[in-house]
């Protein structure tokens, strides 16, 4: 870890990151390598992946109401609990001491964060699964495509990206820098579950297997209507236009924001009690918006940022907004 790391990162164990294929992971992720990569995946998986702050929670919540059939009454259920994070533990166990919260009788600690990846190998089909890993760590199962299962990838531009990423560390009280540090770290490609554009073209380079729908942000926010239609069609789903015009709804920000089933609260609720800490203000939704990333970085990471992205999208075909 570098010593900019060392300086802006605060957790338990400020050290432990590690980089599995050149991916930036927390050491815990060694306890759980093997198994991911050998998971039973099942043909009517539905996978969610993406590099973190990019639109997951959004797309997770679009995917499953649509293969549910617009299933609001089970919506109000936790999104955690209907939409199972694969490696979630590793994050989880890096940050705390589960050890000590174990102690804390007040404290219950959800399935979803002990051992995630067991969790998600009990649970009945169909399975609804996120992850953030790159597409060259994802199950063997799932790269061989000796499954039928489906993956949803939606991707954002990097300025924005790095803003919001910045925020949420900033807001559990992992990251104590400036955004001008966190960007230099960003860039850099230093931050959990970087290199950022490999982690794009991972899945961007199959974006024409039929088991694979890659998706924009910033198409979302400009034309959600569309995507959901995309989408649908995608899961083998007919979706009337009164029934879209519901879950558009549902799907706005606003209501989003509001929606305790989807916007984090509970999570940065139980973030509170297990690191006996008051949350900086902010939200686990913060703004939504496309293009805020530029206004807030100096012309010269706007510069730095442009260059970076066209040397590594450039031959792609692949545009940001």
């Amino acid at each position: 870890m570098s010593s900019v790391q060392n300086k802006c990162i605060n957790s338990i164990d400020q050290s432990k990151f590690i980089k599995v294929n050149d991916v930036v992971l927390p050491v815990n992720y060694k306890k759980f390598e093997q198994c991911i990569e050998d998971m039973d995946v099942r043909d009517d998986d539905i996978w969610v992946c993406s590099y973190p702050k990019t639109g997951t929670t959004w797309c997770q919540e679009m995917t499953w109401c649509i293969a549910n059939d617009l299933d609001f009454e089970g919506a109000k259920q936790n999104l955690h609990d209907r939409f199972h994070f694969l490696e979630l533990s590793t994050l989880y166990t890096f940050r705390y001491d589960e050890k000590a919260l174990l102690e804390k009788q007040d404290i219950k600690i959800p399935n979803y964060l002990s051992n995630s990846l067991e969790l998600i190998n009990g649970l009945k089909s169909p399975r609804y699964i996120k992850t953030h890993l790159p597409y060259k760590l994802l199950p063997k199962k799932l790269r061989n495509q000796s499954t039928k299962a489906k993956i949803i990838y939606v991707a954002r531009n990097a300025k924005d990206t790095c803003l919001s990423y910045f925020h949420h560390l900033t807001m559990l009280g992992e990251y104590k820098g400036h955004f001008d540090e966190f960007c230099n770290l960003f860039a850099s490609d230093s931050i959990c579950y970087s290199p950022f554009f490999d982690h794009i073209l991972g899945y961007w380079d199959r974006r024409n297997d039929s088991q694979i729908l890659f998706l924009k942000y910033e198409d979302m926010k400009q034309d959600l209507r569309s995507v959901i239609r995309r989408t649908a069609q995608f899961l083998g789903k007919y979706m009337p236009d009164d029934q879209l015009l519901v879950l558009e709804n549902h799907l706005s920000f606003e209501s989003m924001k509001k929606n305790r089933a989807v916007n984090g609260e509970p999570f940065i609720e139980l973030t509170c009690k297990t690191m006996d800490i008051s949350i900086s203000k902010g939200n686990f939704m913060r703004s939504g918006t496309v293009g805020e990333g530029k206004t807030k970085m100096t012309p010269e990471f706007v510069k730095m940022f442009d260059e970076w992205e066209e040397k590594c999208l450039g031959k792609s075909g692949l545009k940001f907004l």
